[in-house]
């Protein structure tokens, strides 16, 4: 998912942009209004994350003329401004959702997971796996993995029938070797009865039978 965050506060700009890209989102840095209008004349995002109070035109004034310009991107609204008059302008400008300052970051994930991605389970056999928050179910039971064997799990189930490198499983490891490597296949093959094939020298693939 591509987010621009906007947001002034250099130490909160890059705390918030470290826990994002943490869940894995691709996030882009705008500063001020100049930033905004060139990151998105040349780019599209999944979300907006705009921060209100700014040196110049502030985060209300550019949300509406993106919106001007027919620009439709959810935006959500950082801001201790919560004000009726406030959320009423916001609103106005084009805005989809406000969080409060101060804020806990897992709460803007926990919005953005809930409202803004859409939560299409995946199926294999018979386990049904939901990529956002990671859960796996097989036969309606919840399977709890270790980091490690998730993280795999993850990149094989959303890249069935296709190769994935040892490169990329190797970073998932804490001591990336092939030794390692295929211990932890082998137990994520006993554990979830998976049909995951070598490709010697390349990679594995978990087959979609």
């Amino acid at each position: 998912m591509k987010i621009l965050l906007l947001e002034d506060d250099l130490i909160l700009h890059e705390s918030l942009k470290i826990y994002l890209e943490m869940e894995e989102f691709n996030i882009s840095s705008a500063f001020n209004a100049q930033d905004v209008y060139d990151i998105t004349f040349e780019n599209s995002f999944d979300l907006y994350i705009f921060d209100v109070n700014l040196v110049g035109e502030n985060g209300f004034e550019i949300l509406k003329s993106l919106r001007e310009s027919g620009d439709t991107t959810p935006a959500i609204y950082t801001t201790a401004l919560v004000d009726i008059t406030s959320m009423t302008i916001g609103f106005n400008a084009g805005a989809d959702d406000y969080i409060k300052k101060p804020f806990d970051p897992e709460e803007l994930v926990l919005r953005i997971k809930s409202r803004y991605i859409k939560n299409d389970n995946l199926i294999y056999k018979d386990i049904v796996y939901n990529p956002v928050t990671k859960e796996v179910f097989q036969n309606n039971k919840l399977l709890i993995l270790s980091n490690i064997l998730s993280n795999i799990f993850h990149l094989f189930i959303i890249n069935r029938d296709k190769i994935v490198s040892n490169e990329i499983l190797f970073e998932q490891l804490e001591q990336p070797n092939q030794n390692a490597l295929r211990v932890n296949i082998s137990k994520l093959k006993t554990k979830l009865n998976l049909d995951i094939k070598n490709i010697r020298g390349v990679g594995y693939i978990l087959e979609d039978l």
